[in-house]
């Protein structure tokens, strides 16, 4: 990721809160979105097309947090870390639903947290996985490549479908397409 000001990196944002912690600033790639009303603090990275939707918090505090390439992370959710033992990684091409709690954990390439899930400290979800809306992944859990998992505590239910894996590809697209429209939409109304 290029060298930015502080104020660059603001002003490319326009009502985002983006703030350094301990003096380490957000690292976000020219063409990633954070929405305004979305919350980004300390050493957190955003890779290129990946999008940060409204009211999100990402608060990389006590450790790092990293989202990957055209990963979504949808209005609400909030993304923290574990202090000293676990951060929280973000494949490429994830999508994380509506109002997830994440807590340290790692989310592998392809995967897709549903809406209002919770993923806590050291769990893992390998590539393609699935975790149901609502369930909640316990501490140290691993969800198996190609999984789908729900309930609270999240257990496997069953293999995704070649419809499910094409919904992530699809989701991935149209937010990407969304990301672009409302990042114009906002610097146009910062420009007022």
């Amino acid at each position: 990721m290029p060298s930015e000001t502080p104020a660059d990196l603001l002003r490319r944002h326009p009502g985002a809160i983006i703030q350094p912690f301990k003096g380490v600033w957000p690292r976000i790639a020219e063409d990633a979105y954070v929405a305004p009303g979305a919350v980004v603090v300390g050493d957190v990275e955003i890779a290129a097309e990946a999008s940060v939707w409204y009211g999100c918090v990402l608060r990389g505090d006590d450790h790092f947090i990293r989202v990957g390439p055209r990963s979504n992370i949808q209005d609400g959710t909030v993304i923290h870390v574990m202090l000293d033992a676990h951060p929280t990684i973000i494949g490429a091409d994830v999508v994380v639903g509506h109002g997830v709690r994440m807590h340290g954990c790692t989310v592998e390439d392809g995967a897709l947290v549903g809406i209002g899930a919770v993923v806590l400290d050291g769990a893992v979800i390998e590539g393609g996985a699935m975790l149901a809306a609502g369930a909640v992944l316990t501490p140290r859990k691993r969800i198996p490549a190609g999984q789908l998992w729900a309930g609270s505590p999240a257990k496997m239910m069953r293999e995704v479908t070649a419809q499910e894996r094409e919904f992530i590809a699809f989701d991935i697209r149209h937010y990407a397409g969304l990301a672009r429209a409302h990042r114009d939409a906002a610097r146009e109304v910062a420009a007022l």
